[in-house]
This record gives C-alpha cells, structure tokens and sequence, in this order.
C-alpha cells in the first residue's frame, strides 16, 4: 500500500467516526442527520461552481451512489437511535471491508492474498465478539439481534457504494474531487423534503438551536472525510483501502465508552482490538 494511501485513510477514519459521534449524541438523530446532509450538501453545490462537473461517464455512477447515500443514512439514523453507538458503528464499519473485498475480486479483479484472507477473518471474528456482548442486553432479557441485523445492513450499503464509487474514481482518477461533490449536493435533494414531511419544519429548528454549530461541523466532517478516502481509492488498490480506513470501528468503539458513558467492556474493546488486527495484517501483508 503506498504510504500516502494508508495516510489518507487513516485521517479518513478519525473524521468519519467524530462526525458518527456527534450524530450518535443529537436528540433526534433522523433530524440532526439531515442537517448534517443539507450543510455538506450546501458546501459541496457551491465547490462544484469552482471545481466543475465530473465527466459524463461518471454521471452514472454518481446518480447510483447518491441513492446508495440515502439508503445508507436513512438506516444508519434508525440504527442509532434505538442502539448503542459502541455496537452499532464497529459491526457496521467492520463487516464492510469483508464484503468489500468480495466486491472488488469479482467486479475489479482485485483478489486478496493469503495475509489478506486471514485479516478478513479476524474482522469477522471481532464483528461476532462485538455482537454477542448485547445477544442478551435487553430490559426483557431476552437475544437483542436487532441492533446486529441493523448493523449489518449498514455494512451492506457501505460496501455497494464503495465499490460503485471505487469503480468511477480509478476510472477517472484526476475526478475525485468533482465527483464526490456532485454526490453530496445531491443527497439533500431527496432527504430533506422526505424528513421534513415527517417531522415539520419546528423539529429542524429546534435542532439547530441546540447544536447548530455541532452539526455543522458533522457535516463538514462527513465530506472532507469521504473525499480524502475517495482521493485514496482513486490510486490503490480498494479491497485493502477499504480495509485500512475501517481503523475507525476501534475509534468508534472508544468514542462510545469514553465520551458517550456506554458499558463497552472488555468484550467490546477485545472486538473492536481484533478487528483492529485483522485491518493491520490487511495493511500490512495484502
């Protein structure tokens, strides 16, 4: 992996998980997160008016990537507003980089090496030591598999755009930066008449009034967060790079248990530690 790459995407993940953070500590999160859509969409409309379009063979790309958004966010909120930050982030952004890699061996070519394999495998082992710590963590006692099932849906997506957004950046390397603008300025176009249906316009005031400049710099966070790992994907290879930047499930468990009051225990951060193994054996021998 060159080591601008590896850079990149670990500034990447420090980002990416801070804006979760900030999601994870609105009162409403559905609310909060689409202010987070339409303050990073707002910026990336008028950077788009500096930097351009992208090439019309990435259009497509962009018009898929941008649905692939919304699904994602939409069940990224529904997610965390009934689970635990330190469950919910580490499943989500560790079973990704698996799927990924199946992603890029089929549709890139790009097939892992032995190191790689076993680095797959110790993602999936933290996923499984993370999830069974809230099997039973319920007021009924009863298996809580919701939250799991909700994460791994997450993940789903996570890898789908991915790929799709790997496949237009190596295509056209030097349209990074334009392409995931255009993304971004069109995501709020969709979310926000939807949510403002639902919740009235009050709701996003109120929101404002209680954490606008939190949310602002969520969703400054979120677009410089993807761009710079999108800049990443654009010139290595995307089964690993994926693999790298999902160092933040081992930041997201600790922002959960330190800034959040969570019970991570030492299951959690024995998880969170292996999936932290598996992405550097990745780094290191894929």
């Amino acid at each position: 992996m060159p080591p601008l790459a590896i850079l990149l995407l670990i500034t990447s993940a420090f980002m990416h998980a801070f804006w979760n953070l900030i999601l994870k500590q609105s009162e409403s999160k559905y609310v909060a997160m689409n202010w987070q859509v339409i303050l990073s969409g707002g910026a990336a409309l008028i950077a788009v008016f500096f930097v351009g379009l992208p090439p019309r063979e990435m259009w497509t790309f962009a018009i898929a990537s941008t649905f692939l958004e919304i699904f994602y966010f939409l069940l990224l909120m529904y997610a965390y507003s009934d689970h635990d930050f330190s469950l919910i982030y580490p499943i989500a952004r560790g079973a990704a980089p698996a799927l990924v890699v199946l992603w890029a061996d089929i549709f890139l070519a790009e097939t892992p090496t032995t190191g790689g394999m076993i680095g797959i495998a110790l993602i999936v082992a933290g996923m499984i030591i993370i999830g069974s710590t809230s099997l039973l963590h319920n007021h009924e006692g009863k298996p809580h598999l919701k939250g799991i099932f909700l994460a791994l849906g997450v993940a789903l997506l996570i890898s789908i755009y991915t790929i799709v957004d790997g496949t237009a950046v190596k295509a056209h390397p030097d349209s990074a930066l334009p392409y995931a603008l255009s993304m971004f300025a069109g995501v709020p176009l969709l979310t926000t008449p939807f949510m403002l249906r639902r919740f009235g316009a009050g709701a996003f005031a109120q929101a404002w009034r209680g954490q606008g400049w939190n949310l602002a710099l969520g969703g400054a966070l979120g677009v410089v967060a993807y761009t710079t790992a999108l800049y990443a994907y654009s010139f290595a290879p995307l089964n690993y790079s994926e693999a790298i930047r999902e160092v933040s499930v081992v930041i997201g468990a600790f922002f959960g248990w330190r800034f959040l009051g969570e019970k991570m225990g030492g299951y959690r951060l024995l998880g969170a530690g292996v999936i932290f193994a598996g992405i550097s054996l990745i780094a290191v021998f894929g």
